[in-house]
């Protein structure tokens, strides 16, 4: 625990392998856990550990003034709401499971009307990496609860405050993931092309990083171009893109690999083009992609 970090009471309601990461973490930092699983059997590595078990999600609710809540999704978290008392006054509910800004809005507006002040919060790592020098978590929502409690959950990893919206974080958390598994239908594109021709995928992974690692530079110079809707390019322009987009699907389909991942990219080029965007670079379709446009 950070020097001149209070032991702190934290209920752990949840114990999936993230759950039970996040209860580790708070053990290891010295607070004192409360921890319940609609499976019991669970409670039993933590317990060893020190954590003390809750026989209901109530209990464990009642042990503390902060309550982590990690779960496979946020209808699983609706439901457990439904069950605790219809008081939550002086509790913080932290929920760490993954879902939508709406859901998260949405359970805020839960716990907020029963009293309980509410934090949303999207982990980004796996959980080996809990309470590691590479994780994190975005938070946002009651940011009074978040203040009195960021001390407490810095256990986990380091702490990025998005704002006071409760579905910030949720929103943080997506986008970052949707650049995450751009990247990997781009790999997974690359190395089933490659390996059509015998091409050991992991002799191409050396090359293929070293691309990918490259073009990162080019993002921030994307994003400026999107905030200021200034989308001129000297680098290669949206008509330059479409015209050699073909060269891909054609090969895709002359080496026996489906093309389904990147037609729609195709399209959205060729709706650009169509919609007067010919000298604009990529970030215009950024734009493009907003609903309605």
């Amino acid at each position: 625990m950070p020097e001149n970090t209070p032991a702190a009471r934290v209920s752990v309601l949840g114990l999936g392998l993230m759950g039970s990461a996040l209860a580790s973490a708070f053990l290891k930092a010295g607070h004192e856990v409360t921890v319940w699983n609609r499976s019991a059997s669970k409670t039993g590595p933590l317990v060893a550990q020190g954590a003390k078990p809750a026989g209901t999600a109530t209990e464990a609710v009642e042990a503390g003034p902060l309550v982590i809540l990690c779960l496979l999704t946020n209808d699983n978290v609706g439901e457990l709401l439904a069950t605790l008392p219809e008081s939550l006054a002086g509790r913080t509910v932290v929920n760490l499971t993954n879902g939508t800004p709406a859901q998260a809005r949405a359970l805020s507006e839960q716990v907020t009307e029963r009293g309980g002040r509410y934090v949303d919060g999207g982990i980004m790592a796996v959980p080996q990496m809990i309470a590691g020098p590479h994780a994190y978590v975005f938070y946002s929502g009651d940011e009074e609860a978040y203040k009195e409690h960021e001390a407490t959950l810095a256990a986990l990893g380091g702490t990025r405050w998005t704002g006071t919206d409760p579905g910030f974080a949720a929103l943080h958390d997506l986008g970052l993931l949707t650049g995450m598994y751009g990247m990997i239908i781009g790999v997974v594109q690359a190395l089933a092309l490659v390996r059509t021709e015998n091409i050991r995928a992991e002799e191409f992974s050396g090359p293929l990083v070293e691309w990918i690692q490259a073009m990162l530079g080019i993002v921030p110079g994307i994003a400026q171009a999107i905030d200021s809707g200034e989308h001129l390019t000297d680098v290669s322009s949206l008509a330059v893109n479409q015209s050699a987009f073909p060269n891909f699907l054609e090969t895709f389909a002359a080496q026996g690999v489906s093309s389904e991942l990147f037609e729609p990219f195709q399209a959205l080029l060729d709706r650009s083009i169509a919609e007067g965007h010919a000298a604009d670079g990529l970030s215009r379709l950024a734009e493009m992609l907003k609903a309605g446009k």
